[in-house]
């Protein structure tokens, strides 16, 4: 046990010094290129910034107005013969459009039903492997122009939908 701690411990300190030194030996202007990443990274963070507030105010609203909870009262009908606990749906929706208000809702979770009850093992998996599709697919595709998407929303919703899925049957088993 004390070579993981060990280990994991060193492993950041590692990776900056491998990576310097990488880059110290091809002759490259490490500290001068790290600037130049950070000032990209600064541009990058406030072209985005208006795409992110428009998302968080939009969750808000969304949980605010009830419309999650009118929409989870809907899919509950539909999912009802599929033993699906209801309890996981507005965790579900919201978990696709934003991280931070559906760990809210996983704290809401574990003080109703416990850290360790089935519920809280699925919500605490589904939010391990799912993503926050439309805020990924917004602030990345933004920050880099991408105007068609193709099959992007199509292939993780899937994937979301797997891991949905996944987090049930998992959390049953154990």
């Amino acid at each position: 046990m004390r070579l993981v701690t060990y280990l994991s411990e060193a492993v950041i300190p590692l990776i900056i010094l491998i990576t310097v030194g990488t880059a110290m030996s091809h002759h490259q202007r490490v500290y001068e290129d790290f600037l130049d990443g950070a000032k990209s990274g600064i541009r990058t963070v406030v072209e985005i910034m208006p795409t992110l507030i428009g998302l968080m105010v939009a969750v808000g609203i969304l949980r605010a107005s009830g419309f999650l909870d009118f929409l989870s009262g809907i899919l509950e009908k539909i999912l009802f013969g599929t033993h699906f606990p209801t309890e996981l749906v507005p965790l579900a929706i919201v978990k696709m459009f934003s991280s931070s208000a559906s760990t809210g809702l996983l704290l809401d979770l574990y003080k109703e039903h416990g850290t360790d009850s089935m519920i809280g093992r699925a919500a605490s998996i589904m939010l391990a492997s799912t993503e926050t599709i439309f805020y990924t697919m917004s602030v990345y595709f933004m920050s880099v122009k991408v105007k068609k998407t193709r099959y992007t929303l199509a292939g993780a919703m899937v994937a979301t939908l797997a891991g949905i899925a996944a987090s049930v049957v998992l959390a049953q088993i154990y």
